[in-house]
């Protein structure tokens, strides 16, 4: 499975139901894991993005509906990046030989 960074803001409805932010990531999981991802870690964080995830999925479309159906609750808005393990990057590079 490819694996994607997740970088989270909070909208106005999400700080103010902050403290249920723990039950909406387990909620975040489920729905993941029901379209077929896992989700890896999810970090509190400080500084430009309230939270990051690290999640896996089968392909880009699956992290898209993921991130439309967190985004469409109203809580967060995403930027989603993909990202490469050191093997994967290994593969990339070696096209450019």
């Amino acid at each position: 499975m490819a694996t994607y960074i997740v970088l989270l803001n909070w909208t106005e409805q999400g700080v103010s139901g902050a403290g249920d932010s723990l039950n909406r990531a387990g909620a975040a999981a489920a729905a993941l894991r029901k379209l077929g991802g896992k989700m890896k870690n999810v970090y509190w964080t400080m500084g430009p993005y309230d939270c990051v995830s690290v999640v896996e999925a089968p392909d880009d479309e699956t992290v898209t509906a993921f991130c439309l159906a967190v985004g469409g609750q109203g809580n967060v808005r995403t930027l989603t990046m993909r990202a490469f393990e050191k093997a994967e990057m290994q593969k990339v590079l070696d096209r450019l030989k």
